[in-house]
């Protein structure tokens, strides 16, 4: 089932007297329980693509429909509100918050994205999300402590503790050697089948293309082909 659409897209970037067009007219689906991986040289567009997508920046032209509803016609705290409690997202560098534990890094995210799990449930909740990524054993641990690999769980774990409709990741493996990438990658496509998560990856890591149901070649603002 499509949960979000992109139709004829547009972006435009103006330096002084220079326009610069990134996006030319793109349209892309996501499918609930599917990856979907942006694929291309630096400049293609395909990053400006996903942060649409995600409502981090607005459109020049076209549309971006979640669930039905434009999002890029809503109010920016209406938008806020959907990545928040909608929207799920994994960076090339996990971004842990240095002083707190891995059980409170999901709390925080609970609390941020107004998570309806009552407060007795939530401990409960995120011991099921931690055994998902096989990081219930470092619970308590720091930031510090942990491995690139486990940072990285963590940092999914993070973006999916909220049950997230769309997962947005951006280079997830980039900074991971290759048998950590693999990992990330395993339990990337588990929980988007698991979770019937709709996954929107960008990667320059071609190895990670396996791990993929669709495959999007972008060049010059483009979409050339779809795999």
């Amino acid at each position: 089932m499509e949960i979000l659409t992109i139709d004829e897209v547009r972006k435009t970037f103006t330096n002084g007297e220079v326009k610069e067009e990134i996006l030319k007219g793109v349209n892309l689906s996501l499918r609930e329980g599917e990856i979907t991986a942006l694929v291309g040289a630096s400049g293609s567009g395909k990053s400006t693509l996903l942060t649409i997508a995600a409502g981090l920046q607005p459109t020049t032209d076209g549309q971006v429909r979640f669930e039905g509803k434009n999002i890029t016609t809503m109010k920016s705290e209406q938008v806020r509100k959907i990545r928040a409690t909608k929207f799920g997202f994994i960076f090339q560098f996990a971004h842990l918050v240095p002083f707190l534990t891995v059980e409170e890094q999901l709390m925080l995210m609970l609390n941020v994205s107004e998570s309806k799990i009552k407060k007795y449930e939530q401990i409960k909740e995120i011991d099921k999300i931690l055994k998902l990524v096989e990081m219930d054993h470092r619970k308590n641990a720091y930031p510090a402590s942990l491995s690139g690999g486990e940072k990285q769980r963590v940092a999914i774990a993070r973006a999916i503790i909220h049950k997230p409709k769309v997962l947005f990741a951006d280079e997830p493996t980039a900074s991971l050697d290759s048998k950590r990438s693999k990992d990330v990658m395993t339990l990337i496509q588990n929980l988007t089948k698991t979770l019937n998560i709709a996954s929107l990856m960008v990667t320059h890591d071609e190895e990670m293309l396996s791990f993929a149901d669709y495959i999007i070649k972008m060049s010059d603002g483009q979409i050339m082909q779809k795999v």
